[in-house]
């Protein structure tokens, strides 16, 4: 694996984009303390070595709620009867191409895996439920906890320390 290296000024860039991807070169490269090429250049490598996986845009559940309906969010816990190496790839390979497990994570001590699952409704979740783990001979336990309301959600990642800006910076 090659060896990454990033300065400040690729901080400042993944800083700023990770608030608002939909800068213009011209003003990330402002924000940024940069000339537009060179920021343009920085961005493109970035990309290239898999520090900025992509860009998509987050939508309001609040917002969508009235047009959608509200849906509904669990965290799963799933304990794994066996958990050789090839059945804990082979649950992952399972859950991860579903629209509706939004967060996978392998986790310990505890349970195996705890997924973020947003499903259209109670019956959408119970479907899904039977069709990935009940159905799954290896799923020895599962715990859902659905959500009530949620007080925050942050996809941001911490930089060296840095706080994130404030909505009155």
């Amino acid at each position: 694996m090659e060896q990454i290296i990033i300065d400040e000024a690729d901080l400042r860039l993944l800083d700023l984009l990770q608030n608002d991807a939909s800068l213009s070169n011209q003003a990330l490269a402002e924000q940024a303390h940069l000339s537009p090429p060179t920021s343009l250049r920085r961005v493109k490598r970035l990309r290239q070595l898999g520090l900025i996986e992509r860009e998509v845009a987050l939508l309001s559940v609040d917002r969508l709620a009235p047009l959608l309906g509200h849906g509904l969010t669990a965290l799963v816990e799933i304990t794994l009867e066996r958990q050789g190496a090839e059945l804990l790839d082979a649950f992952e390979e399972r859950v991860l191409p579903v629209v509706q497990v939004q967060q996978c994570y392998r986790v310990s001590p505890g349970p195996d895996f705890v997924l973020v699952v947003h499903c259209l409704d109670m019956p959408d979740y119970l479907a899904l439920a039977q069709r990935l783990f009940t159905s799954d001979a290896n799923v020895r336990n599962i715990k859902a906890f659905f959500s009530l309301k949620r007080a925050k959600f942050e996809p941001r990642v911490a930089l060296a320390g840095k706080p994130p800006p404030s909505d009155s910076d």
